[in-house]
């Protein structure tokens, strides 16, 4: 027998048992030839029209007599036309799950009620409702018959109106029941009700439910007379185990019990076709083809994904997301998706290829280097849970990237200000710090100044938050403030998606952040911007991650350079210094031909690139082309300096350990780049002015501005005199310039009272304590004026800078009203908190409720009705009706940070 003759027979035997088709890999494994034989070998029988070609991830082949015997049963059609049959997996790993869908929803009379099990992401929903396509592709049930879908959890700390809202409400049956409610049985009557996370479920609903599944009928919350009869099949499904968190009673009346399978549990060509669905999706959605380099492919195969399908579908989003944002910042013509892309988790997918070559080399074999994908080609159906990106992610992105070029930033800033906290950095950023350094050793790497300063304000942190920090925030916090302050100072811009949720969730560590921000920018002469205030309340906010985690990877550094041991006397010394061995040294003895030393450059580049790159620090000769060769021969991206010298490496090493990016390491060293962008573009506000004003005339109101000029010494402040002729012409004269100035305070000799404009006396002035009033307010206002600006990216329905100035006008309208006095930062605290409060109330967000709000209400309702007629004007300006439990909470904000003097 011929080996293409023993291949076919061995493809025969195997399609007994694999009725979707065998592959190369299959038959090798078998017969013990390569991979790559095997192919040939089916390919030539493909020829021969003796094999029938299924293309995929991998290619599967099966013999023609399958093929006809498919044909004449029509039966295998119907299947194939179902939904259930058009998941990824139908054939492999879901294939029981499958087959037990089926028999639930086609048993006699009625179908069995269902239970599905599996962890986050794995597909419980989506399988649900491909049930009931299923149940109606067969008419099972009626085409328009209902499929009702509803998350327990969404109702955990709430048991009775959980089981409310299952059940429906007699009217009377609880406070506020003020009519009779129909439930989601009833609703889902003749069709399917899913239940997720049914867990939640209190024994009293479980019980309940169970009753209906006996006697096919129920009874209202609160009802005691009449029954609703409906026939309703019942999908449940929960990540916990069923014994554990269910009732025996509930669970032995569930008698079909289907386990989906996580994503580890499923083929590498099954994940394959998940990945390409979602980037098809994806072409889908930004009307685009998507290509994607074959490393990036090999990376979405092998990462560790521990949230399975959900998870990767909204890994592969950002991907493609950052690719979109390449594509529309830079004007390419193209969508590509390289591995700088991806977020850090998934590149390291790639270091796992070694165990998994064959799998791989099988999938990828017939792929170029660069894969496309079209939104014209057939969409795959797949189980997936859909709660990730929005569907309108992409156009957010392309009003970011609009607005932004409008005020003139640069493509280079707008790409760094949408990609900042993309990826959920702060945790993995947290847990990546494992290793604890000596003192002297962080030393070496931080800035001794910044230490101090962090010690002194984590010591601060456990005494006002009443809490711990372990050396992982100390080291963490130490590390991104030497790169927040760098930032500051060179006026880049710091953005945080994040804001505004940890501004409500971690109230008391951004009120301390907001302290620790003052203490930095007095030691360090900057100013803290709102939005870096957010990063630095997360690390107030962290609870301390496993010693277990896994570090994230790094850039890596080689210095390479001619003589014996050059570079690796120079390397020593850098390495000795930080206390680390990330740097790698390669000496080339004059003698070294260049081609063995590009091999062992390139070996041992290929040996500590963990996915970020490697950086090349050379002196001269061919060094300096073997960055370029050795990325494009193996697609690590290497990036040359061509400047060795030891402060160079040790700046290099110091940045690659503090986690810089490629392109940030390498462009700090481009001094055009370094010192070009040292200017920002910047809002063009109104100019600050104060007025001094006097009865006796102009020359009067010259002398107090000289003296208010001369003590308050701020350049960035005119004093304009005025002479009061008549209140009624002063006011319309203020009230012009209005329009061209902000008038941050009235300085007189005698009391002046406009509405919004704090007087000063002159003869406060005279003692010094007035000045110190004017630099109270010009701070303030500086304050909100930051915030104005760092709203812009924020908040959707509102200008960040019109909304702020009503803030503060608000805040001295309430301080007025309730006698009392806050400090500068809670004040910022309160304008934050006002200026989203609007924003979510125009965008039909949910607020919080205030806990207790009865009695707090009973105890300060003379408070809470002064504010309210405050915060009037915002509400009859943005047509908003602002509720109890808000101004409750400006209540409280007010009341417990009263610093005025009883």
């Amino acid at each position: 027998m011929g080996k293409i003759d023993e291949i076919y027979d061995t493809l025969l035997k195997i399609e007994r048992d694999k009725k979707e088709g065998v592959s190369a890999i299959d038959i090798a494994e078998i017969i013990r030839l390569d991979r790559s034989n095997v192919s040939r070998y089916l390919n030539k029988l493909y020829k021969q029209k003796r094999l029938e070609k299924i293309d995929g991830r991998p290619v599967l082949y099966r013999s023609m007599n399958t093929k006809d015997k498919e044909r004449n049963n029509p039966k295998i059609d119907l299947l194939q036309e179902n939904s259930l049959e058009k998941i990824v997996g139908a054939k492999q790993s879901l294939a029981v799950p499958i087959e037990k869908a089926k028999a639930a929803i086609m048993y006699p009379p009625r179908g069995l009620h269902t239970l599905l099990l599996g962890g986050t992401g794995v597909g419980k929903s989506m399988f649900a409702e491909l049930m009931y396509q299923y149940a109606r592709e067969t008419q099972v049930i009626d085409k328009e018959a209902p499929f009702i879908r509803f998350n327990c959890a969404d109702y955990v700390d709430n048991p009775n109106l959980l089981i409310a809202q299952i059940f429906g409400v007699k009217k009377g049956a609880y406070t506020g029941a003020d009519r009779d409610k129909d439930g989601l049985l009833k609703q889902a009557d003749r069709g399917i009700l899913f239940l997720d996370e049914i867990h939640r479920l209190s024994p009293q609903g479980q019980e309940m439910l169970f009753t209906y599944i006996d006697n096919g009928f129920f009874r209202p919350l609160g009802e005691t007379e009449n029954l609703i009869y409906v026939n309703v099949r019942i999908i449940a499904a929960t990540t916990e185990n069923p014994k554990s968190y269910l009732l025996h009673t509930f669970t032995r009346r569930i008698p079909m019990i289907i386990t989906l399978p996580t994503l580890q549990e499923r083929s590498l060509s099954e994940r394959y076709s998940l990945i390409e669905t979602f980037i098809k999706e994806e072409s889908h959605r930004v009307g685009k083809s998507i290509y994607i380099n074959k490393n990036s492919i090999i990376s979405y195969l092998l990462y560790d994904c521990p949230n399975n399908i959900g998870q990767l579908r909204s890994d592969i989003q950002l991907g493609c997301a950052k690719a979109f944002l390449n594509y529309k910042s830079n004007t390419n013509s193209y969508l590509l998706i390289n591995q700088g892309d991806l977020p850090n988790h998934v590149r390291k997918g790639i270091l796992k290829i070694k165990e998994h070559r064959n799998e791989i080399d099988e999938l990828l074999s017939s792929t170029y280097d660069v894969l496309r994908f079209s939104q014209k080609e057939q969409q795959i159906q797949l189980n997936y849970e859909k709660e990730t990106i929005g569907e309108d992610f992409y156009n957010i992105i392309e009003e970011k990237i609009n607005s932004l070029k409008k005020i003139g930033m640069d493509d280079q800033d707008i790409n760094e200000i949408l990609n900042i906290d993309i990826e959920s950095h702060f945790e993995k950023y947290i847990g990546a710090i494992t290793q604890r350094f000596r003192k002297d050793e962080i030393n070496n790497i931080v800035d001794n100044e910044i230490l101090i300063v962090v010690e002194e304000i984590l010591l601060l942190a456990q005494k006002n938050l009443e809490k711990d920090f372990d050396e992982k925030i100390y080291f963490g916090l130490s590390f991104h403030l030497e790169r927040s302050i760098e930032r500051i100072k060179k006026r880049e811009k710091i953005y945080n998606p994040k804001l505004n949720f940890i501004r409500i969730n971690h109230e008391e560590e951004f009120l301390f952040a907001m302290k620790a921000a003052k203490i930095i920018d007095s030691k360090f002469n900057i100013e803290t911007p709102v939005d870096e205030i957010g990063y630095l309340a997360m690390f107030f906010a962290a609870d301390s991650y496993g010693e277990n985690k896994e570090e994230e990877p790094k850039v890596g550094v080689i210095v390479a350079m001619h003589g014996k041991s050059t570079a690796s006397s120079m390397v020593e010394v850098v390495n000795s210094l930080i206390g680390t061995e990330h740097v790698v040294s390669l000496d080339m003895p004059l003698t070294m031909k260049p081609q063995i030393m590009y091999e062992i450059t390139k070996n041992k580049i290929q040996e500590i690139d963990k996915g970020k790159g490697v950086v090349m620090l050379v002196d001269m000769g061919s060094l300096t082309t073997f960055g370029d060769m050795i990325w494009e021969e193996t697609g690590i991206e290497v990036r040359t300096i061509d400047m060795v010298s030891t402060p160079i490496v040790l700046d290099v090493c110091r940045k690659a350990i503090m986690g810089y990016s490629l392109d940030e390491i390498v462009d700090s060293f481009n001094k055009e780049n370094l010192y070009s962008k040292g200017s920002v573009n910047k809002r063009v506000y109104k100019k600050d002015i104060i007025i001094t004003a006097c009865f006796t005339g102009e020359g009067s109101s010259k002398k107090i501005a000289s003296i208010v000029k001369s003590k308050l010494n701020n350049e960035n402040i005119d004093i304009l005199p005025m002479n009061i002729l008549d209140k009624k012409s002063f006011e319309d004269r203020v009230n012009n310039l209005k329009e061209k100035y902000t008038i941050l305070a009235i300085v007189g000799t005698v009391g002046i009272q406009l509405e919004g404009i704090p007087f000063v006396s002159a003869i406060e002035i005279l003692n010094n304590s007035g000045i110190e009033t004017l630099n109270n307010i010009i701070n303030e206002e500086e304050m909100y004026e930051k915030i104005g600006s760092s709203l812009k990216e924020h908040l959707v329905n509102i200008d960040g800078s019109v909304i702020s100035k009503e803030a503060k006008a608000l805040i001295r309208d309430i301080e007025k009203k309730l006698k009392v006095n806050v400090p500068l930062d809670v004040k910022m605290g309160i304008t934050l908190h006002t200026c989203f409060l609007i924003d979510n109330l125009l965008s039909g967000v949910v607020l919080r409720k205030f806990e207790e709000l009865e009695a707090f209400r009973n105890e300060y309702i003379d408070e809470m009705n002064l504010v309210k007629k405050c915060l009037r004007t915002m509400e009859v300006k943005y047509g908003i009706l602002i509720g109890d439990n808000e101004i409750a909470y400006i209540v409280k904000l007010f009341i417990e940070n009263n610093n005025s003097v009883q």
